[in-house]
């Protein structure tokens, strides 16, 4: 699911992510983590005919996808993008008014019945905004049961989540880190002329993976990962 997708992708996952994995793509602001997370969705769903969904909580649609479009990322028609003002519409008109991560769960699982086995894949930007939408208590317990909800709907999963820069990400992404099967880092590194992007593999359940920081590059094509920052 991620192999043949970014270009130069397969020289940082040997074998594939297990369908139905829930994966952080954590990292600070600017390092790509929404474009490289648009990627893997859309490069999938360009060579295949299931369907997916974006869900952006942090902007509007159109924003997103003129963000997307200027990286050279392709949209795909079996890509579903959704808003915040599309989940709340979906709900305006019902007696019942759950909290927004119960909504959120409403919406998957209406289109895992419509789609069928053929949703296969999920991304959510971000976790953070997610958060600042849902009752904090017993945040872990609920947080669980969502990531539950994504593997029962067998939903290869990516959850894009901020964490300041410079931060170490082992002590910035709290009982997340434990609750899913991987995390990917997208960092920069300042040099004296220019700041380098890059992407590291920090923990994915059976798959087999480089541990190496992995230059990114934006081209005309869309993102493209290089070899090792540091051989």
């Amino acid at each position: 699911m991620f192999r043949d997708t970014i270009d130069g992708i397969n020289n940082v996952f040997e074998t594939d992510v297990f369908p139905g994995a829930v994966i952080l793509v954590v990292g600070p602001p600017g390092s790509l983590k929404s474009g490289f997370t648009y990627s893997i969705l859309s490069k999938h769903l360009l060579n295949t005919s299931e369907f997916g969904m974006y869900m952006t909580l942090e902007e509007t649609t159109e924003s997103h996808l003129r963000n997307m479009q200027s990286l050279g990322i392709d949209i795909p028609d079996n890509l579903l993008i959704s808003d915040y003002s599309d989940i709340r519409k979906r709900f305006e008109d019902s007696e019942e008014h759950p909290d927004f991560l119960e909504m959120i769960n409403g919406v998957i699982k209406f289109f895992k019945n419509k789609e069928g086995d053929n949703f296969t894949i999920f991304g959510l930007d971000s976790l953070g905004a997610l958060y600042s939408l849902t009752d904090v208590e017993n945040l872990r317990a609920k947080m669980f049961h969502f990531f539950k909800v994504l593997r029962e709907q067998k939903l290869t999963s990516l959850i894009i989540m901020e964490t300041p820069k410079l931060s170490n990400i082992t002590n910035t992404t709290g009982s997340e880190g434990f609750l899913v099967d991987g995390i990917i880092e997208m960092g920069n590194i300042e040099t004296q002329h220019d700041i380098m992007l890059y992407t590291q593999v920090q923990k994915m359940r059976a798959c087999s993976h480089s541990r190496k920081k992995h230059l990114v590059e934006i081209t005309p094509e869309g993102l493209s990962i290089l070899g090792p920052v540091f051989e």
